[in-house]
């Protein structure tokens, strides 16, 4: 295989969850190129399912589209070191007020490989008891349940977009639900 080489790594900006680079990366035909590199320290998600097989999803103002979205529950690692697993949790607890018996991983997704390293595991949660969120003081969600085919068709038609939600969704329908 034939060897890209990083010659440096120069930090443009360090933002709130993200930083970025601008790399100077030595191309197989010994051009050199500038790539836009975009750090990210990743994310856990959680596909919760009720004891009805309903999918609990959130919908949210979404700054970056200017509108609102309906997804899963999702947030950033407090460190890089934080477990997935534990930050699922943690997310589904804030944004839904849910806590699971059950908490499985069901995938892990690389949400844009073209210029940023995010990595999202996404877990399922099952068994689910009922509580209060604990939204953070920018947050404000909307938690609701979802059958399967309505979210299918939201996913479609487009009305559902957001990555890691598509994923979930679409994964847990073909492992545990065809």
């Amino acid at each position: 295989m034939e060897e890209f080489k990083r010659l440096s790594r120069d930090l443009v900006a360090h933002g709130a969850i993200l930083d970025y680079y601008q790399d100077t990366i030595q191309i197989p035909n010994g051009n050199v190129a500038k790539w836009d590199f975009i750090k990210h320290n990743g994310a856990a998600a959680v596909l919760p399912v009720d004891e009805k097989g309903r999918l609990i999803m959130v919908r949210q103002y979404r700054n970056a589209l200017d509108r609102y979205t309906l997804e899963i529950p999702a947030g950033g690692l407090l460190t890089p070191q934080e477990p997935t697993r534990d930050a699922a949790i943690r997310e589904l607890a804030e944004e839904t007020g849910y806590r699971a018996k059950s908490v499985e991983l069901l995938l892990t997704i690389r949400t844009t490989v073209a210029f940023c390293n995010e990595k999202i595991d996404i877990y399922l949660a099952r068994e689910l008891t009922p509580g209060s969120q604990h939204l953070d003081e920018d947050e404000y969600v909307q938690v609701g349940a979802y059958a399967m085919e309505e979210l299918t068709q939201k996913i479609y038609t487009g009305e559902i977009q957001d990555s890691k939600t598509v994923a979930a969704v679409l994964a847990y329908k073909d492992k545990y639900v065809n």
